[in-house]
């Protein structure tokens, strides 16, 4: 069973709760991990756990009936996602995959689903959960239509930055070109350029391997 600490340390949400639904969450969850690249699940899967990275970097994505991919998140170390899934017992309707060594702590249906009927604190947390995920996939939807691909970068690192999902995780990132490239649809190469744009207008700093936030909402607000 995992310890008070750690699951203090990789569930912000854990903090509010009651002890007796604390003792819950920590007999609901085990961890699994996957190696860089490795499929998580795929569409269609039956992943009944609801999700949390506790170290690495998750790639949420969906690929329509032509073949043409496309990323819906990115989440690192801190992140908690498929509730919608879990409370509905649907099959998965997206790809998940680790985009380098991943960590995930899984808690099985009946832990969550007990959580979710008898702790407000718990639903309080699912609540700004659902919202900040419905206003990320409509900015989603608005990128994909309007920005360059130096504009798709600077959303989705401000999605990782999103301080409502990522309470603990500070300013800085330790990620790289490559994998930003991933999450946000395009090559390393342009991404490297996009970085460089954003860095030139005050909005990050990179680092060696690193990406630090200066500006997190004029960065989300960006537009070429």
């Amino acid at each position: 069973m995992i310890s008070p600490e750690e699951l203090r340390h990789i569930a912000a949400w854990s903090r509010d709760l009651s002890e007796e639904e604390f003792e819950e969450a920590r007999r609901g969850i085990s961890f699994r991990s996957y190696g860089k690249g490795n499929y998580i699940c795929h569409v269609g899967d039956k992943l009944e756990a609801w999700t949390g990275v506790a170290a690495g970097l998750v790639k949420m994505s969906t690929t329509s009936r032509a073949g043409k991919s496309a990323t819906l998140a990115g989440m690192r170390a801190g992140a908690w996602f498929g509730e919608g899934t879990v409370i509905k017992g649907e099959l998965r309707r997206y790809e998940l995959v680790a985009l380098r060594e991943t960590r995930l702590a899984l808690m099985r249906r009946q832990s969550f689903l007990w959580l979710f009927e008898h702790s407000a604190a718990f639903n309080r947390f699912l609540v700004h959960q659902f919202n900040e995920r419905l206003a990320q996939f409509i900015a989603l939807a608005e990128t994909e239509r309007t920005l360059d691909a130096t504009g798709r970068l600077a959303r989705n690192l401000a999605w990782l930055f999103n301080p409502t999902l990522y309470p603990d995780e500070g300013r800085t990132l330790e990620v790289s070109q490559e994998e930003l490239g991933l999450l946000a649809g395009m090559s390393r190469q342009i991404a490297n350029q996009s970085l460089a744009r954003l860095a030139d207008l005050g909005l990050i700093e990179v680092g060696h391997g690193s990406v630090t936030i200066l500006d997190v909402e004029r960065l989300a607000r960006y537009e070429a």
